[in-house]
């Protein structure tokens, strides 16, 4: 009877362990949403730039249209399915995340637009040398690692295009003009 007592104790113990993993694991899927949110929408918006600087530039041959976006959370269905379901209309997904800003006023700024809120934080203040965590917790994207990490990697992509400067290990600081 006593292997039967540990047979159990065993069972309820792999539950509990598949339960904390899985609460672990639909925090994670969370933060890889908003993520993935965050980098489709700055996908965009380099794509709408790019567009723009090409028809600028003479004799220039549009850039080919990126790949669709595709549905992580759910498995692909057959266009004749997929047109089907939405009654011939075309695909219409929802806008992306949006995060108030912090310069008080009601507007609120789109996950796309990360660079551009970098570098009015930095533009507010010029001499001070801030650490991602920092940058991230002044925007409110302060809330998962997948988002600090988004601010690090925009940072680091500033400091490669000489947008701002890297003050020392982990710090950034503005570009003194």
């Amino acid at each position: 009877m006593g292997s039967v007592t540990q047979t159990a104790r065993n069972i309820e113990t792999t539950a509990e362990s598949l339960q904390e993993d899985l609460a672990r694991l639909q925090i994670q899927k969370q933060a890889l949403e908003r993520e993935l949110a965050a980098v489709t929408a700055h996908l965009g918006s380099v794509q709408r730039a790019l567009d723009a600087l090409q028809a600028l530039m003479p004799g220039s041959v549009p850039a080919p249209a990126p790949p669709a976006p595709v549905d992580v959370t759910a498995p692909p269905k057959p266009k004749s399915a997929r047109a089907a379901a939405s009654g011939g209309k075309a695909d219409r997904r929802p806008a992306a995340k949006t995060v108030p800003s912090d310069d008080g006023a009601d507007s609120e700024k789109t996950y796309g637009k990360l660079t551009e809120q970098i570098l009015a934080y930095f533009a507010k203040a010029p001499d001070a040398e801030v650490r991602a965590r920092d940058v991230a917790s002044a925007l409110g994207r302060d809330v998962d690692s997948g988002s600090i990490n988004a601010v690090r990697s925009t940072l680091d992509r500033l400091v490669g295009a000489s947008r701002i400067q890297r003050a020392g290990r982990g710090l950034y600081r503005a570009v003194k003009p």
